[in-house]
């Protein structure tokens, strides 16, 4: 009788921190011992010459959630889910969206049966408060932290998602209170709308000038002031989609003053321009908040995966179809104004950076493994369950062929989208058979998980949300004199 369900063999074995030639046996979906020369299994995977990874997490993808405007994202739980596994991605962190006048906890219940029926591998929720009301924060978003939805996002933009400053304090007092982790959309709405408004008075209604209207200084003057806020309570944050400069520098800057500010980037801020986004409707496919900048921007976010500026890269996947329903909402009348918000990307986030920073040496595969894996783990509360290999972990796993040559088409990719916006890209290394829990979920170009079969994760709390126990000179003066903290 075999010792181990699954034995892989003779890859190199790689987490955040090392990288080792070994096996790897697999016992009840997870990793039952890591070694050379381990004895049978009752099946056997030979993965001589290639990288035997963690299952990538993406921390940040919009699945069947339905947009502000009230547009549907093109993938449910079920294509989104098979798309990213073909992309080596095993757990994904969606968002349950809570819009204005919901109930939080009616919300979540929505989204799980939602997912359960449809999810090929595991599953968290994020969850997105834009009524941050008395309820809400007295009763429903605690009760929810304890029950496993540990981190949430707020907006600073979006008329009908944003928050002021005032609540966004509100919140962040809350999520010091329960050890939650906050996420911040990081834009000026004023300055967005206000470009917005004066270019289409103007008639430049097309495309491209989305991205004039989210100037990078709106991203900047946001970001410093998301710090600010979380300075003034000593609360841990996270910056997503990171893509200009400005904005690059207002994090590194706060983490070199011993702050515990995260940033988080993704694939169209290191292969896409604003360029890209031509003049005509074609253009909207390009379109997504912050938009991709100049080339000048892209070496500025390859600098800041380099030197740990950004924690985590994720894909920030939002499918909108190029028709009716999603990019074209009024046909060939639609203005940058209308068109749905988001690029594609939940499959390709880990081959194209595998390609272009492992594969052309920008990132070293330990680096790697962290940015697409165990930081997010680590951050959202699944580690070491997750984004790691080791005796004990779940056994998510990717198997990589790091020379395998494949052109981007959006024929071959899963999602329900139709189009990807790197069609034709050149891309050198693929997973090529995918674990999740110790079953074979994709196995050469092939799906043999069932739809359902993925799990929900509910996540701990994290040492990345604790407090530094550092209040500003202010509130510190205040606890002093007034007998207990402020916050």
């Amino acid at each position: 009788m075999a010792d181990y369900d699954l034995v892989i063999r003779n890859g190199t074995v790689a987490t955040a921190a090392d990288a080792t030639l070994c096996d790897v046996a697999i016992k009840d979906g997870v990793i039952a011992a890591l070694g050379r020369g381990l004895t049978g299994g009752a099946r056997e995977i030979d993965a001589t010459g290639r990288f035997v990874l963690p299952g990538a997490i993406d921390s940040h993808c919009h699945i069947e959630q339905m947009s502000s405007a009230g547009v549907m994202c093109a993938d449910d739980f079920y294509s989104a889910t098979v798309s990213a596994a073909f992309g080596g991605t095993t757990t994904v962190i969606p968002f349950a969206a809570q819009h204005r006048g919901q109930s939080l906890r009616q919300v979540v219940r929505d989204y799980h049966a939602a997912a359960g029926p449809k999810a090929v591998i595991d599953y968290a929720f994020h969850l997105i408060i834009t009524d941050p009301s008395e309820q809400v924060l007295g009763q429903e978003l605690p009760a929810l932290i304890r029950d496993g939805y540990t981190s949430f996002k707020v907006y600073m933009t979006y008329d009908l998602l944003r928050l002021n400053d005032r609540q966004m304090l509100d919140i962040m007092v809350l999520a010091r209170a329960e050890g939650a982790f906050m996420m911040v959309h990081a834009e000026n709405h004023d300055m967005i709308s206000w470009l917005a408004d004066r270019l289409l008075a103007k008639g430049l209604t097309q495309p491209r000038y989305h991205a004039v209207s989210h100037t990078r200084i709106a991203e900047g003057e946001a970001t410093n002031r998301a710090v600010a806020l979380a300075e003034l309570l000593d609360v841990p944050i996270l910056i997503v989609h990171v893509s200009a400069p400005e904005a690059i520098d207002v994090i590194r800057n706060a983490q070199t003053h011993g702050l515990k500010i995260y940033g988080e980037t993704c694939p169209q801020y290191l292969f896409l321009t604003a360029d890209d986004i031509g003049m005509d409707l074609e253009g909207t496919k390009f379109c997504c908040s912050p938009p991709p900048r100049d080339k000048a921007g892209q070496e500025a976010v390859w600098r800041g995966l380099q030197n740990g500026t950004f924690q985590v890269f994720s894909s920030d996947h939002a499918p909108y179809r190029y028709d009716d329903t999603g990019k074209l909402p009024k046909g060939d009348k639609t203005t940058f104004k209308d068109t749905a918000n988001g690029v594609p990307g939940i499959e390709l986030r880990v081959p194209l950076l595998f390609s272009a920073g492992v594969g052309q040496g920008r990132l070293d595969l330990n680096r790697f493994v962290a940015l697409t894996a165990t930081n997010a783990a680590k951050i959202y509360g699944l580690y070491p369950k997750k984004g790691t290999i080791a005796v004990g972990s779940d056994a998510d796993i990717a198997i990589w062929d790091p020379t395998r040559e494949v052109t981007v088409s959006a024929a071959n990719i899963h999602d329900n989208v139709g189009y990807t916006p790197y069609e034709g890209m050149q891309l050198t290394g693929w997973p090529v058979t995918v674990l999740s829990r110790g079953r074979i979920v994709v196995d050469d170009g092939k799906l043999v998980a069932e739809r359902g079969s993925g799990v929900f994760l509910p996540c701990a709390l994290s040492d990345a949300a604790k407090p530094l126990g550092r209040p500003t000179p202010e509130l510190a003066f205040a606890a002093e004199r007034g007998g207990g903290p402020v916050v």
